[in-house]
C-alpha cells in the first residue's frame, strides 16, 4: 500500500522532463529565458488571472526561473515548464503541475499564456501534454484546474482539454491579499480528450 501511495504522489523528485507535442517544446525553465518572462509578465491580463506579483520586477522572474521552478523540480513539488514555439523558439506560455499536499494522487495544474501567442490553441496543446504525463507517467489520480470566476480563456482551455466543470468556490483563491470566487475542475486519465 505504501509503494502505491508513493508512486501517485507528485512530489518525488526527478530531472526535469521535457514535453514535445506537434507544435511545442515545454521545457524547465533556464536562465536564459528570465528575460523573455519578465517580458511575458508585464502583460495585465496574466497579472490579473494569475498570482504572478503585480508589479512584477526582474527579481520576479529570477525567482521563477531559480527558485520556484528549479527548487520545484529538485523536490516535485512544483513541476513547471516554459512553452516554446518549436518552429521560431518564442516564448508561447508557461505551464505547472503542483502536488496537492493531503491529497495523494492529486495535483493542480495553471497556465499563463504571452499576449502575442494567445487565441491559437497553444495553451490546450500544452495543457494536454501537461495532463496526460501527469495522468499518466506519474500515475496520478487527479488532476485539478481552478481559475477566478470571470477567465473565460482558462476555462475554455481546460474544457478543450476534458477537465470537467465541478462547481464554484466562493471566496477560494487568494491573490496578493484578496480572496476571488473560483471555479473548479477535474480530469481523471478516463476523461482526457483525444
Amino acid at each position: 500500500m505504501e509503494e502505491q501511495h508513493e508512486e501517485q504522489s507528485v512530489a518525488r523528485a526527478v530531472e526535469p522532463v521535457v514535453l514535445t507535442t506537434e507544435r511545442l517544446v515545454l521545457r524547465a525553465p533556464q536562465e536564459s529565458d528570465v528575460d523573455a518572462v519578465l517580458a511575458a509578465c508585464q502583460d495585465a491580463e496574466i497579472q490579473r488571472w494569475t498570482v504572478v506579483p503585480s508589479p512584477y520586477r526582474r527579481e520576479d522572474a529570477e525567482y521563477f526561473v531559480r527558485d520556484l521552478a528549479h527548487n520545484g523540480w529538485r523536490t516535485g513539488e512544483n513541476r513547471i515548464w516554459c512553452v516554446f514555439e518549436r518552429g521560431t523558439g518564442a516564448l508561447v506560455g508557461s505551464q505547472g503541475l503542483i502536488s496537492c499536499p493531503g491529497r495523494p494522487g492529486a495535483a493542480e495544474v495553471g497556465w499563463w499564456a504571452t499576449k502575442e501567442y494567445r487565441g491559437r490553441g497553444y495553451t490546450a496543446e500544452a495543457a494536454a501534454a501537461v495532463a496526460r504525463y501527469g495522468l499518466t507517467e506519474l500515475g496520478l489520480r487527479r488532476l485539478e484546474w481552478y481559475a477566478y470566476v470571470g477567465n473565460e480563456g482558462s476555462r475554455a482551455v481546460a474544457e478543450k482539454v476534458g477537465f470537467r466543470f465541478e462547481g464554484t468556490l466562493r471566496s477560494f483563491a487568494e491573490q496578493r491579499g484578496r480572496f476571488h470566487d473560483a471555479w473548479v475542475a477535474g480530469l481523471l486519465a478516463t476523461d482526457l480528450a483525444d
